[in-house]
């Protein structure tokens, strides 16, 4: 791999976690207070073990809800919702000196409004939140939850995503493929052509389908019921991957998680439910728990793939209720970039 440039792997050593706060102008606006209680979870579970970042839209209103603010900053900035994920600046290494790339966030091929997303990395470097980095900004699409890095030089991502309407047209596959390689410094990307779940805004991000968990090993959304809708898509996705060779030209170790029991909506829609959404933290995996019988299955294989992390579980079933889960709202940060904490609340 090209070490002048890399994307660290997730499991990599972090200096702080991102996320943006939910508020009543967002779309959880009629179910705030329980969608609040969830960031909180998320938010303190995470600081346990590293600090954490939270913009949000008002630092009295959002802080007022830590019992201990403790590895907790707060940052005041405008939104439009809270996947951070997907808007969050993505770190990467040049000649050892990390620069956060502020890639184009369009709410997912222009599906919802996002232009105040969009500028929220570029105003948080113009607030010098970040030190010991710089920023580069890209006339690109490109969503945190749709590539996955081992750090050794593979992205592994989806053709349904990256390929998709009002993203990055008329670029070719293969011309998208070249500027994940410059700008990652990666030496292959494999390409999920297949796996979808129902409810997904994202046309199908990879983080909510298969991850890496080491460099050899890859754990993903699995479907053994013939009468589910998932089964025939993640049947030829598990094939996909068992044709993947890791950065060695070894096959990948599949390890398969089971996909939770449907969940519905009040209308009656299902939701993406998906274990493989988990945030990795230095020393601990946040995993989502749905209060369905997988849950338990689920964290027992997730710390089989993380023997060395404690494994945590954090109930997101109303994170779903907005099509996304726990790595949707959260970014992290290598140890490399520092938060300015003197000017951070």
């Amino acid at each position: 791999m090209n070490r002048k440039k890399y994307l660290p792997a997730e499991w990599e050593k972090q200096s702080f976690l991102q996320l943006t706060f939910p508020h009543a102008n967002s779309d959880w606006k009629e179910m705030l207070d329980e969608v609040s209680a969830c960031f909180v979870e998320i938010i303190q579970s995470a600081s346990e073990f590293q600090d954490v970042l939270v913009v949000c839209d008002d630092i009295q209103r959002v802080s007022s809800f830590f019992k201990s603010r403790k590895n907790i900053f707060f940052v005041q900035e405008e939104s439009n919702d809270t996947w951070a994920r997907d808007h969050g600046g993505i770190t990467v290494i040049e000649n050892g000196i990390p620069v956060v790339y502020d890639y184009v966030f369009n709410g997912w091929g222009k599906k919802f409004e996002a232009g105040l997303d969009n500028k929220i990395t570029k105003k948080l470097f113009e607030k010098g939140v970040f030190k010991n980095c710089r920023i580069k900004s890209f006339d690109f699409v490109l969503e945190g939850g749709s590539i996955e890095s081992d750090g050794k030089g593979t992205i592994l991502t989806s053709s349904k995503c990256l390929l998709s309407k009002n993203r990055n047209e008329p670029l070719s596959k293969t011309e998208i493929e070249l500027v994940l390689k410059e700008n990652f410094g990666a030496n292959q990307i494999l390409w999920l052509n297949h796996g979808f779940l129902t409810g997904d805004d994202t046309d199908s991000h990879i983080d909510t389908l298969a991850r890496f968990c080491n460099e050899k090993t890859i754990v993903y959304t699995g479907c053994n019921s013939p009468e589910d809708e998932h089964f025939e898509e993640l049947q030829k996705m598990k094939k996909e991957l068992g044709k993947f060779k890791n950065y060695k030209g070894d096959q990948y170790k599949l390890v398969e998680l089971p996909l939770p029991d449907a969940c519905f909506d009040k209308d009656g829609n299902r939701l993406p439910a998906t274990y493989a959404n988990f945030t990795i933290v230095n020393n601990a995996v946040l995993v989502p728990v749905y209060g369905v019988s997988q849950d338990l299955n689920a964290l027992t294989i997730l710390q089989s793939c993380f023997p060395d992390r404690k494994i945590i579980a954090v109930n997101c079933r109303v994170l779903i209720e907005q099509h996304g889960s726990l790595h949707c709202v959260t970014m992290q940060y290598p140890e490399a970039v520092k938060l300015n904490k003197e000017i951070l609340s």
